[in-house]
């Protein structure tokens, strides 16, 4: 089976406390009234949750469904999973995330929980907006404990300024937050395990403060992550381990992909494009290791894309 399109999946938009609308006010996303939305899952493939196809042949079929019933023609040469290996979201974070780390392959069977290694890519931002990640050098576990007990943990959290364009690597095991005013691109593994460590002192709606997972989390910390830096990726590559591959194309000309297997884009900005289809800013789509037509066209100036590969 040859595919002659890229393949567009429809976006699971998630009610969270701490979300905004800027999926709308930026992209024209129509979402739920008066809800504040902190995730768009543009790509998932999880019991709880699945992406749908809207174009072409293949339109109503899940991503599991592909995932299990076409995966050399779709997805290529790819490693044997239950599921797609990799979760693509939007974040709109309107206030601070909680403190948080996602368990290492080392302890997830341990703790019933799934690894989560992911990057962040800032979309946009809110001028003084920062991420946290790690930890500030000298840091040890018993110094955080008891942070956590005086209710000052952040002050040991290692803080990052940050504008649109930059980008840092979340491996399993790094303590860290998204901070308010961050409207961040997400490439993740296929995970849904995230343990709370701090909340800010704060209360949720119902005026209590909200579960922490103290044990999870204190087991789950690399205690000696101390002061990472942005990503610093050579030429286009923005992040490279060994779940996915990031790369920021800055679309000047007509560019085709030719890699062997599928990849995701996202389009950061202007517009393009590809196998008869167009796409604009905030715009998701899968282009299939068998798609005949590979090319990405820009049509507006400043077109640029992030291409995701397992």
């Amino acid at each position: 089976m040859r595919l002659d399109q890229p393949l567009i999946f429809r976006p699971l938009y998630m009610e969270r406390i701490w979300g905004g609308r800027r999926l709308a006010e930026k992209f024209g996303r129509p979402l739920p009234a008066g809800a504040p939305i902190g995730e768009s899952w543009e790509l998932v493939d999880r019991e709880d949750a699945q992406s749908v196809v809207e174009n072409g042949l293949l339109a109503g079929k899940t991503l599991h469904e592909l995932w299990m019933t076409l995966r050399d023609p779709i997805f290529g040469p790819v490693a044997d999973s239950p599921r797609f290996p990799l979760l693509a979201k939007i974040l709109d974070a309107r206030e601070t995330l909680s403190v948080q780390v996602h368990p290492p392959a080392s302890m997830a069977a341990e703790l019933k929980g799934e690894p989560k290694t992911e990057m962040w890519f800032l979309l946009d931002s809110e001028p003084d907006a920062e991420l946290f990640a790690g930890f500030r050098r000298g840091t040890t576990r018993a110094k955080f404990e008891l942070a956590l007990e005086e209710g000052r943990a952040a002050d040991l959290l290692h803080r990052l300024p940050v504008h649109a364009g930059d980008a840092i690597f979340i491996p399993s095991g790094r303590c860290h937050a998204i901070g308010a005013g961050c409207f961040i691109v997400e490439m993740q593994q296929n995970s849904d395990t995230t343990y709370r460590v701090f909340d800010w002192n704060r209360v949720g709606l119902d005026g209590k403060p909200r579960p922490l997972h103290l044990r999870e989390s204190l087991l789950s910390i690399d205690f000696t992550d101390h002061e990472p830096s942005l990503a610093q990726g050579e030429g286009e590559s923005v992040v490279k381990c060994e779940y996915f591959k990031v790369e920021h194309w800055a679309l000047e000309h007509a560019r085709t992909d030719t890699s062997e297997g599928c990849a995701i884009f996202t389009v950061l900005s202007g517009a393009l494009t590809c196998g008869g289809l167009t796409f604009k800013a905030g715009d998701f789509f899968l282009l299939p290791a068998t798609t005949t037509n590979r090319t990405l066209t820009p049509t507006l100036p400043s077109t640029s894309v992030l291409r995701t590969t397992l």
